[in-house]
């Protein structure tokens, strides 16, 4: 079973693949996108050539738990990749993996310029790895 995991930016998407053991969490790229409707479009584009049996989006959940407009528009988008893709889609809170992948890319004192073309897509391994960690509990 191969997951795909994604953590959804305004205008850039980290995308993270599973391996088909559904073990680990592979990085893969960042996806750019002009709107949510570019965003979706890009995001059904991707499944159709990654062909994942499940999606798991981060959640970008306030710190006191509830739900912002960034989180709102998150939930929207899932639903209508449901929809389209026909593909269970899940929502995975993924408070502060942005700032957990920025201090692992700093700890390997990677470069500003690098790490801001990395993070996006290590946050998306970082919430699909905790993702498929939940799943052996």
């Amino acid at each position: 079973m191969r997951i795909l995991g994604l953590d959804i930016g305004e205008k850039r998407t980290g995308v993270a693949l599973s391996d088909e053991l559904g073990i680990t969490a592979q990085p893969m790229d960042t996806i750019e996108a002009k709107g949510t409707d570019d965003m979706e479009k890009k995001v059904l584009d991707l499944i159709k050539r990654l062909n994942p049996d499940r999606i798991v989006m981060g959640l970008p959940r306030n710190m006191d738990g509830s739900i912002g407009p960034r989180a709102q528009a998150v939930l929207s988008l899932a639903e209508r990749v449901r929809e389209k893709s026909g593909l269970p889609v899940e929502t995975w809170d993924e408070r502060l993996s942005t700032v957990e992948a920025e201090r692992v890319l700093m700890s390997a004192q990677m470069g500003r310029k690098k790490r801001k073309k990395v993070t996006d897509t290590l946050s998306a391994v970082l919430i699909l790895q905790g993702y498929l960690d939940s799943l052996k509990l």
